[in-house]
């Protein structure tokens, strides 16, 4: 039979079961730590929306109270905010503009973007820093001109077109944002559509578009949000005319004509933010994805 002698710790040298306890416990302290970390960012962005929430639901005088819980959960505050005059007018206008812009922007945005980013021909460069040259300029530098122009010569003052009908010929961002994606996309996969006859404009719907989804999405995301958050460009050209107005400006008007009246204000407030939550919610993956992915190439 043979006994097993165990071998004495050499001087110096400490024992394996200690050091294998302490990695544990490292590990589990850096677990702990992360995760508390996380757990309290989560808590600060979502804490301010709880508070919206629960206040929307309160009473016309519990909600100038402290109190953070309603006594009675009223619902009918939503009813009265749909049934305010204007309200579903607003909420028509903003859905076209975000709708009908964020089509007209993938649109004009995609055919551009492929271009500058598969197709070799003279002046690419300069296209290229003109677009990023266009993203550096401030809306507040040629709002003036373009107001005149709009609200001028084409008589469009008190609508909703001068802000929609420009993006059908491009945005700088969106443009640049789908070029820095479409370099990831090998380009044996267009030449093997060009060898095999495909035109570009059947090359682009048929291979590039597809292999594109990600990059896509988030640009429609992009301009989805900003044209439903949008305050500036409505304030402008449809402030004239409240049956242009939008969420984002008549939500304004509305905390005018209810400035007491907190629960009606933070109802509003969870109308107009709850589409934009729902859609970030169902897309996040396809938006996360076409936001890593994009700008791996220069």
């Amino acid at each position: 039979m043979t006994v097993a002698i165990e071998r004495p710790a050499a001087p110096g040298e400490r024992p394996a079961a200690p050091a294998a306890r302490t990695a544990r416990r490292g590990a589990l302290l850096h677990w702990i730590a992360v995760h508390a970390l996380g757990v309290a960012a989560a808590l600060f962005f979502v804490l301010p929306f709880v508070f919206v929430l629960l206040t929307s639901l309160m009473s016309d005088q519990q909600a100038l109270t402290r109190d953070l819980v309603p006594d009675t959960w009223v619902w009918s505050n939503y009813t009265r905010v749909i049934e305010t005059p204007g309200f579903l007018t607003w909420w028509r206008n903003t859905l076209l503009y975000a709708g009908l812009g964020t089509v007209l922007t993938l649109l004009s945005s995609v055919p551009v973007a492929y271009a500058l980013a598969k197709f070799r021909f003279r002046g690419r460069r300069l296209a290229l820093m003109l677009v990023i040259a266009t993203m550096m300029l401030p809306p507040q530098v040629v709002i003036i001109p373009m107001y005149l122009f709009w609200a001028k010569q084409m008589d469009l003052a008190g609508t909703l077109w001068p802000l929609i009908v420009p993006l059908a010929f491009g945005d700088a961002f969106s443009i640049f944002l789908l070029r820095q994606f479409l370099l990831t996309i090998p380009d044996e996969y267009i030449e093997a559509a060009r060898i095999d006859g495909c035109g570009e404009l059947r090359t682009l719907l048929r291979v590039v578009l597809p292999m594109a989804k990600p990059g896509i999405a988030a640009v429609a995301l992009f301009q989805f949000f900003f044209c439903w958050n949008d305050y500036f460009g409505p304030q402008i050209y449809a402030s004239e005319n409240p049956a242009a107005w939008t969420l984002s400006y008549g939500l304004e008007s509305f905390k005018g004509a209810h400035h007491t009246d907190w629960n009606l204000t933070m109802a509003a407030t969870v109308l107009v933010m709850a589409p934009v939550i729902l859609v970030f919610f169902f897309a996040q993956k396809a938006f996360v994805e076409g936001v890593t992915l994009t700008g791996v190439k220069g």
